[in-house]
C-alpha cells in the first residue's frame, strides 16, 4: 500500500518545491515549517484510513451525532531530522501517544555504512496504530531497523510509514520487510547514489533544519 502526494497536484507541491530549492533551504525556519506542512497534509490523508466511532456532541441547539477516530495512534519519529515532520503530524493527530528513536549512520573506511540505534522510547503498541515518520526514506535501513526494535513493544493493528521524499530502492526495501505497512510519501525519486543520497532529493534534512552536526 502506497500513497504518493506527487501523483496528484495540490498545495503540497509548493511546500516540496521550497524544501528542494537550494537557495530557499537557507531559511531554516521556512525549511522546518515546510517539513511540518507536509506532515500536516499527510496526517490528514492518513486519517481517512482510520477506524471511526459515533459520539453525541451537545451543541447550543441540540445534539449532533459525529464520527470521530476510534484508533489510538502512536506517532514515532527518528531523531533528529524527523522532529519537524513529527510535529506537523502531531498538529493534527494531537491525541496520539509518541515514540522517539535515536539512530545514526556509522561510516566505515571502505565507504559503506550501517545503522546504529542508541535509544528507543515507546509505550505499549498492542492493538494501536503505529505511525513512523522520517523525512528521507533512502535505503530503508533506518525504518526497517526502527520497526524491528519497536516490535519489542507489542503488535500494532496497523503500521504507517511517512516520509517527505523516498527513493524507489528504499520503498522496495521497506515493502519487502513490512508488506503490511502503508507508505505515505511526498514524492519518490528514482536515483540513489553509492553513498545512499537520494537524487535529486533535497540534501541532509537534519542539517538543513538544525545546522551542520559536525
Amino acid at each position: 500500500m502506497l500513497t504518493n502526494l506527487a501523483e496528484q497536484n495540490s498545495i503540497a507541491n509548493r511546500f516540496l518545491a521550497e524544501l528542494r530549492h537550494a537557495q530557499q533551504q537557507k531559511d531554516r525556519l521556512r525549511f522546518r515549517r515546510n517539513l511540518e506542512r507536509i506532515g500536516e497534509v499527510l496526517a490528514y490523508e492518513l486519517s481517512k484510513t482510520l477506524d471511526y466511532k459515533t459520539i453525541d456532541v451537545e451543541t447550543p441547539l441540540g445534539v449532533a451525532a459525529m464520527q470521530v477516530p476510534a484508533d489510538q495512534i502512536v506517532l514515532g519519529t527518528i531523531l533528529r531530522a524527523g522532529l519537524p515532520l513529527h510535529q506537523g503530524m502531531l498538529n493534527y493527530l494531537d491525541n496520539a501517544d509518541n515514540a522517539f528513536i535515536s539512530a545514526y549512520r556509522r561510516q566505515h573506511k571502505d565507504g559503506t555504512f550501517d545503522i546504529q540505534l542508541e535509544y528507543v522510547s515507546c509505550g505499549d503498541l498492542n492493538d494501536k496504530v503505529l505511525v513512523l515518520a522520517d523525512p528521507m526514506l533512502a535505503t530503508g535501513a533506518s525504518i526497517n531497523l526502527a520497526l524491528k526494535h519497536l516490535e519489542r513493544h507489542g503488535t500494532p493493528k496497523a503500521i504507517h510509514i511517512v516520509a517527505v521524499i523516498a527513493s524507489t530502492a528504499g520503498v522496495e526495501a521497506v515493502q519487502r520487510q513490512y508488506p503490511q505497512a502503508h507508505l505515505w510519501l511526498g514524492a519518490i525519486d528514482e536515483e540513489l547514489t553509492g553513498k545512499a543520497y537520494i537524487v535529486p532529493g533535497l540534501g541532509d534534512a537534519g542539517d538543513l533544519a538544525y545546522g551542520d552536526k559536525h
